[in-house]
């Protein structure tokens, strides 16, 4: 009696784990494989750029130096009536400082005095020559009688000698009168010249503003004494017009190829975090720098600043735009990369069709389907593309989430494993798709 109930009941069991693992398979064969990790397809702008870093200049920026040396004695004024400072407005012709003119005056003085010296040398020099010509004449007469008479008895040898010998003497010194003259004449050119000379250090006593602008660096106080030797030394920095200002950039040879005059640059301060500021590309420079190894060219890129809110040798983070799609469908890069497995794949699709094409992937019944693609830009994060059969707000397939078998085979570690029908796949796969065009 025990043992056919025993026997009815290992029956029944065997039946119920048959039935259990049945109905099990039967639903894993329906369910789907993997969960897609997807994201939507949305419409913006894509621009691909360039990053870099550089310090915005005044556009014309001039050097005002002192050309003789000397203590100042004063600063000038501004538009203002206010002593010349840091960013004092100036106009052309103000005077901005005065340098010590003692010693310049002095110069000058002495510079007069020899003028005055030489121009008097310069008349007697030309009195001499007229006596000159007096005695030649007187010379001539004398020795033209001496020629005449002869060596007689009223003419002894020794007159006729002097005669002749006063005619030649009067004849060469008519040239050398003349030669006095001309040094003379010389002396009092560079008399001149000396003069001219005084008067411009004088002159340079006095600084002046050469152009409108803003006074942007005072690099003397009253007091100091300026030394200038080789080059003149330096007073003040003097901005021409701060409406019109440069950036200049510091980019890496490795993309210096892609940066064009005209090109359009938008950058940011720090000074003003959030505002976007814009500028074109308007030179550039060839000399090129290495440091460590690293070969930088400096570019240009002009910029209005009518509102005057950017400020001399402010840092800029810059974006060269090198190419942009406004208003393009745009998927992740992820979605280019990624990768489906056999198992993974729509019925009736064949992927070899699509293995030399940029694709990206979209769930059809659980599956992935393939949808052919031309990528226009890549921002490195998401690329712009073109396709008649994709659409705004579709999504697409990035990646795997997990497979359904395995999560219930790992949930439970005494449920026996069996061999799925479908080939699952690893999402690691996807890092050995090739990266985004660029």
């Amino acid at each position: 009696m025990n043992k056919k109930l025993f026997v009815r009941l290992a029956v029944l069991a065997a039946i119920g784990v048959g039935v259990y693992f049945g109905v099990s398979w039967i639903l894993a064969d329906k369910q789907p494989d993997v969960k897609f990790k997807t994201a939507e397809v949305e419409r913006r702008d894509v621009v691909f750029a360039i990053d870099a870093t550089g310090t915005v200049e005044p556009e014309d920026l001039i050097d005002v130096g002192a050309r003789v040396s000397g203590q100042i004695v004063t600063f000038g004024k501004d538009k203002n009536g206010n002593e010349v400072d840091y960013g004092s407005n100036v106009r052309e012709g103000d005077v901005i400082a005065l340098i010590d003119d003692a010693l310049p005056s002095s110069n000058l003085l002495e510079a007069k005095a020899k003028l005055e010296e030489a121009k008097a040398s310069f008349e007697q020099s030309k009195a001499d020559l007229v006596v000159s010509r007096t005695d030649l004449r007187q010379a001539e007469r004398d020795w033209a009688r001496a020629k005449r008479l002869g060596v007689s008895e009223a003419l002894s040898q020794s007159a006729y000698d002097t005669y002749l010998s006063t005619w030649e003497k009067s004849s060469a010194q008519i040239a050398v009168s003349e030669a006095k003259i001309n040094q003379a004449a010389a002396a009092v050119e560079q008399c001149e010249a000396a003069l001219k000379t005084a008067q411009r250090n004088l002159e340079y006593c006095v600084i002046r503003a050469p152009v409108d602008g803003v006074i942007i660096d005072r690099k003397v106080n009253v007091g100091q004494t300026v030394v200038s030797n080789m080059s003149a030394s330096s007073l003040f920095l003097i901005a021409k017009d701060l409406k019109k200002m440069e950036v200049w950039a510091s980019v890496n040879e490795a993309d210096i190829g892609n940066i064009r005059a005209g090109q359009d640059v938008s950058f940011t301060v720090d000074a003003f975090a959030g505002e976007v500021f814009h500028g074109k590309v308007s030179n550039i420079r060839l000399n090129a720098t290495m440091s460590q190894n690293v070969v930088t060219y400096v570019v240009e890129v002009k910029t209005d600043n009518s509102d005057n809110k950017l400020l001399p040798y402010l840092t800029a983070n810059l974006s060269f735009i090198v190419r942009r799609a406004d208003n393009a469908l745009a998927v992740p890069n992820t979605a280019l990369r990624w990768k489906p497995s056999d198992g993974q794949v729509a019925d009736g699709v064949d992927v070899s069709q699509f293995e030399s094409k940029r694709c990206v992937w979209v769930v059809e019944n659980d599956r992935a389907r393939p949808i052919p693609v031309k990528v226009t830009v890549n921002d490195g994060t998401a690329s712009a593309v073109e396709s008649p059969d994709l659409k705004d707000g579709m999504l697409v397939i990035t990646g795997v989430e997990s497979g359904v078998q395995a999560d219930a085979a790992a949930s439970n570690p005494f449920m026996p494993k069996f061999p799925s029908r479908k080939q699952s796949t690893n999402s690691a796969k996807t890092n050995d798709s090739p990266p985004p065009e660029k």
